[in-house]
């Protein structure tokens, strides 16, 4: 008896990540444009079933790879029942191959509430919390529409410490009438704490936001950029010297603790996407869920998915999404790897000339096909990236 060739320069399928959106909260931040809902009452019930059909649904057209990362978002993950994270969790285990060392990061308030969940949670196998605790000064809390104090957070900090592997700090800066020794301040503090991620964001009006209604009554007044462009250099100054790095334009590190999740996001690697709202690219197709939380019920109970559309990628939008991605990282992209994922030539996806003369200003590094923004250019992510992206 014979036995089959083995093809031995077939090259297993890459490791994807999982995104799962729950997207209630107690109550709406004025910054926050993200897909977050208040409801009065939430069926518990529903939503695990809902969840479990549009996840597997992902998994009927994807199933079977490796799984490195599953992340919870929101909304706030950290109100949902830990029956209904270890429900998802062990539905993604036996859809995809685990790797031994896969992530599963959930976001989280750091109000005493959800602090008593942390335990059980960990216990359903959430391996790293991401806490939003926003600001170090109360006044701040009030001001950004936060439910916790200080003394709160902290506290939920060193429970999510003591709980999880891994935790990451969220904080806001460049906020109103914020100086930079006020900054200095509050990071050196958060810098004490030993997390070993820390995602630090300039405040942005989002459109349709309450702060974007009071910006346009002339009623909130946004940092002026140039001062937003000190504090972002002081915070690159100040990780970088704490052992905190930046990955990322806004995420910074301890070696080997960045967010494999994101990096899955940043690296334009395969990811699935269920829930109210979420966004997927597997094979060349972007992937999008209905985004009211009823509109999305409604879809699955139809259609035993939450799907509102799958639209393939053209090859220069394959090729423009992993630039636009990828030159967030401090690590840059492999020209020739997106090449091969958007099936266009390095040429199509560059203007050679525009990346030699902002070479010649330091703002771009080029060794052969690998390209990154150096470090000083990163505030000029913006200005950069139409220059240079072709497609």
């Amino acid at each position: 008896m014979s036995l089959p060739l083995i093809d031995s320069t077939a090259r297993a399928p890459e490791p994807m990540a999982l995104y799962v959106h729950w997207p209630f909260c107690v109550s709406k931040c004025p910054y926050c444009d993200f897909n977050s809902h208040v409801r009065a009452e939430i069926d518990n019930d529903a939503w695990r079933a809902a969840l479990l059909d549009d996840l597997a649904h992902e998994a009927e057209l994807i199933g079977g790879r490796p799984l490195s990362s599953i992340f919870f978002g929101g909304g706030t993950p950290s109100l949902m029942p830990p029956q209904i994270v270890s429900s998802i969790i062990d539905a993604a285990a036996s859809h995809w191959q685990p790797t031994p060392d896969m992530e599963i990061t959930l976001e989280a308030n750091p109000s005493s509430v959800e602090a008593a969940r942390f335990a059980d949670l960990a216990s359903a196998g959430v391996n790293r919390v991401s806490l939003g605790v926003q600001a170090l000064d109360d006044q701040a809390l009030h001001f950004l529409g936060r439910a916790h104090d200080v003394r709160e957070a902290l506290a939920a900090l060193d429970v999510a410490q003591s709980v999880f592997g891994r935790v990451n700090l969220d904080l806001i800066y460049a906020r109103p009438d914020q100086s930079e020794a006020d900054w200095e301040a509050e990071l050196k503090r958060a810098l004490t704490f030993g997390t070993d991620h820390m995602s630090l964001y300039q405040l942005t009006i989002e459109p349709g936001t309450r702060f974007a209604t009071l910006v346009a009554q002339g009623k909130l007044t946004p940092a002026d950029p140039d001062h937003a462009a000190t504090l972002y250099e002081q915070t690159q100054a100040m990780t970088a010297a704490a052992g905190l790095p930046a990955y990322e334009i806004s995420n910074h590190a301890k070696p080997g603790q960045e967010s494999r999740h994101n990096l899955t996001y940043w690296r334009y690697d395969t990811y699935a996407g269920v829930g109210p709202g979420a966004h997927g690219r597997r094979g060349g197709m972007a992937t999008l869920r209905h985004k009211k939380p009823e509109n999305w019920m409604g879809a699955v109970q139809r259609n035993g998915h939450g799907l509102q559309s799958e639209d393939m990628l053209t090859p220069e939008d394959r090729g423009r999404e992993a630039l636009l991605m990828g030159l967030r990282l401090a690590e840059g992209v492999d020209l020739e790897r997106i090449s091969a994922l958007s099936a266009l030539p390095v040429e199509q996806l560059i203007d050679e000339a525009a990346v030699a003369r902002l070479a010649q200003h330091s703002l771009i590094e080029r060794q052969g096909q690998h390209l990154r923004i150096t470090p000083a250019a990163m505030l000029l992510l913006d200005a950069i990236l139409p220059e240079i992206v072709k497609v």
